[in-house]
């Protein structure tokens, strides 16, 4: 399929599902009835996303409300920062639908034959969110797990925009066959592709699978070594991220010392290519 054929595909389908999931749940783009302000306080949304921002920035009322209804109106960066809000639950009630609506206003208005440079960043960060949608459902709705979609939409934004997360993400997939058959070669490949723009997930995953032994990966201990370094070496959450922490610790107890110092070595040239 070409990249053209996949995109209309991709973001078709998006449109429709965010249709269908507006039907079926209140709109997270509401601006008219209970709504806190009213909406021709706003020139147009252009004017309510910079009062959003500005109000978000200064911590003045209403402005939750300024960013709906530039959201309504169309305005990508106001769609993107209330998907954020409601995902994480920051400044709003946490509400993975509203989240996933929000996200799917901007894949589902995003254009690839005529795309806005200046957006492409938060556009590829709504692909990799519904993609983590789409792989997990949402509970008690009617948002169910679809790992061939989140699939396809990891794999755009992997192809398309570059994004590490939508590359860790079908790494992932690729080695668990989930929504694909199994293939560590596949893997290896997108995470290498992320592990090289500093995802400090990819490198240890990359480290693991280069470490131990996969079907039809050759066995490169001391670089699989290097790369559980380099993303031990990362500000780690310690909670969030101990499996990493774990990772490096099982390898470097049962590295050689040969091993280690093959792995520094390449550590050490790797940093060198950074600079």
């Amino acid at each position: 399929m070409s990249t053209h054929a996949l995109s209309l595909g991709v973001a078709g389908l998006a449109f429709l599902l965010f249709h269908a999931s507006a039907m079926a749940f209140d709109g997270a783009g509401e601006s008219g009835a209970g709504s806190k302000i009213p909406l021709q306080i706003f020139k147009n949304p252009q004017a309510a996303l910079r009062a959003g921002l500005e109000g978000s920035r200064s911590g003045s009322d209403h402005w939750i409300e300024a960013l709906k209804y530039a959201a309504a109106g169309g305005e990508s960066l106001a769609q993107w920062k209330l998907g954020k809000m409601y995902a994480s639950g920051d400044g709003v009630p946490h509400d993975d639908v509203k989240a996933y609506e929000y996200f799917s206003q901007i894949v589902a208005s995003y254009d690839d034959d005529n795309p806005n440079r200046r957006f492409m960043p938060l556009v590829s960060n709504a692909f990799v969110a519904l993609g983590i949608y789409y792989l997990n459902g949402i509970a008690n709705t009617k948002i169910s797990a679809d790992p061939a979609h989140a699939m396809a939409m990891f794999h755009y934004a992997a192809i398309n925009f570059g994004d590490p997360n939508a590359q860790y993400n079908l790494a992932r997939m690729y080695l668990d066959g989930a929504g694909t058959a199994k293939d560590s070669r596949q893997a290896v490949r997108w995470l290498s592709l992320a592990a090289d723009k500093n995802h400090y997930q990819a490198q240890a995953l990359l480290g693991q699978v280069l470490f131990t032994e996969k079907e039809g990966i050759l066995h490169q201990r001391a670089r699989g070594l290097m790369w559980l370094t380099l993303a031990r070496e990362a500000p780690l959450d310690q909670r969030k991220d101990k499996w990493i922490i774990d990772l490096y610790d099982q390898a470097m107890a049962s590295a050689s010392s040969a091993e280690r110092q093959i792995a520094l070595s390449y550590l050490e040239n790797h940093l060198k290519r950074q600079d």
